[in-house]
């Protein structure tokens, strides 16, 4: 609902600016000390009477009256005088709200909520019920094309609506205690999210493997069983830590890995067999980073050139554990959707078709399901995967809408 749809529809706040003459129908109590951010409000609960307390509970937003504006605050604490209840007593207590912003009234006659303060609450300003309209202004997405994910809990018969596109436009989080619903409430976010953007494409990093059900018809599954992850699309920090299983990493093979690294990828640029020498002048400007096909036989060739060389005697020692470490690696079946015969050759017009859904053939989400690939190194997987992600969407100029979402960031992205 737009904000002059607010005011042709008057009537409702006529009777609620008319009740907020009746002390008793909307007050519920006084401001007692006020900050630039917080406010704390005193009520009484007379005779014991629950009615006024019911009004109170933390996550409820209540409004201040301050002059001809109403500064909007939110209750996260409340607490009784003496920390007890009298039955058939008068019954004092404290509210802790925060401040959020304030319905004023703007040039041209309209009220409209903002989340800057003009003038903060005093002491003795009233505290009282918030109008239905006020709580309309404050959810009022400003747009025609909204989409319904549900009802305020504070006032079902107002409907919550998001804007998808100024959602997508800016890093937002879903957060809450366990078993609180967060999952569900992203699921759910989705489903209208690529029903409002066709353009849309999403990636879902699932540690649990738990998204794929809750879009059957939207989603493809993307695990180690159908993945072909390059691993030459790491950079040297993500492929040290696949190397070292995410212990830290020998600084004298980190060295030998650098210098090594771009020779295997000037190698295979240069030829698609074996290992081709090239003078100083011919060679390019790729470092351990950049993203450039190379053969791990190529790389380990050049290791054992390096063993074989009667000086650096005192490298030789980091040499042999850097090739047995890289050994092991690829032998190890954990790691086969890095380091299978299908990520040697430059395949990554097909990753990225596989991954990001382009085209989406009707199914614009991949769930990729990280429950199955080693923890020291699911790091790095995410690290490539957004990299990937930003890339796609920064160089379409924005023909690809890109959304990736991290469940339980916190276990992979590091702080």
């Amino acid at each position: 609902m737009l904000n002059n749809d607010l005011h042709r529809s008057i009537s409702a706040g006529e009777q609620e600016r008319r009740d907020a003459q009746k002390i008793g129908n909307r007050m519920l109590g006084r401001v007692v000390a006020c900050n630039g951010s917080h406010a704390t409000i005193a009520a009484v609960a007379e005779h014991g009477d629950t009615d006024l307390t019911e009004l109170w509970s933390v996550g409820r937003l209540i409004s201040i009256s301050v002059g001809s504006n109403r500064v909007v605050a939110l209750a996260y604490s409340m607490q009784s005088g003496e920390r007890q209840w009298a039955e058939g007593e008068d019954t004092k207590f404290h509210i802790e709200v925060e401040l959020l912003g304030e319905v004023r009234v703007g040039h041209d006659g309209r009220e409209e909520f903002s989340s800057g303060i003009s003038a903060y609450p005093y002491l003795g300003a009233i505290a009282h019920r918030i109008r239905s309209a006020d709580l309309l202004r404050i959810y009022d997405a400003g747009k025609n094309d909204t989409c319904t994910i549900g009802k305020l809990s504070q006032d079902e018969s107002i409907d919550a609506a998001i804007h998808v596109p100024s959602m997508l436009s800016k890093h937002f989080a879903i957060v809450g205690s366990t078993g609180v619903g967060k999952s569900t409430a992203v699921s759910l976010l989705l489903h209208k999210a690529i029903e409002a953007d066709h353009r849309l494409r999403v990636l879902i990093l699932d540690p649990h493997n738990e998204f794929a059900a809750a879009f059957p018809d939207h989603a493809v599954v993307i695990d180690t069983d159908t993945l072909d992850l390059p691993f030459w699309l790491m950079r040297l920090e993500e492929f040290s830590e696949v190397i070292f299983r995410g212990r830290p990493a020998i600084p004298e093979e980190l060295d030998i890995m650098r210098d090594l690294i771009p020779e295997a990828k000037r190698a295979f640029k240069g030829s698609d067999s074996g290992l081709m020498r090239r003078s100083a002048s011919e060679k390019s400007s790729l470092t351990a980073d950049t993203p450039v096909p190379y053969r791990m036989a190529d790389l380990l060739a050049l290791i054992d050139e390096r063993l074989g060389r009667l000086e650096g005697r005192s490298d030789k020692p980091f040499l042999r554990a850097l090739k047995m470490r890289i050994t092991s690696a690829i032998n190890d079946p954990r790691y086969h959707f890095m380091f299978s015969n299908n990520t040697i050759q430059d395949t990554i017009m097909e990753t990225i078709a596989h991954i990001f859904r382009i085209p989406g053939d009707d199914r614009p989400i991949s769930t990729f399901q990280l429950a199955g690939i080693p923890s020291e190194v699911v790091n790095s997987v995410a690290s490539i995967l957004c990299r990937m992600a930003f890339e796609l969407a920064l160089w379409s100029n924005g023909a690809i809408h890109m959304l990736v979402v991290c469940e339980e960031a916190h276990r992979y992205v590091p702080a």
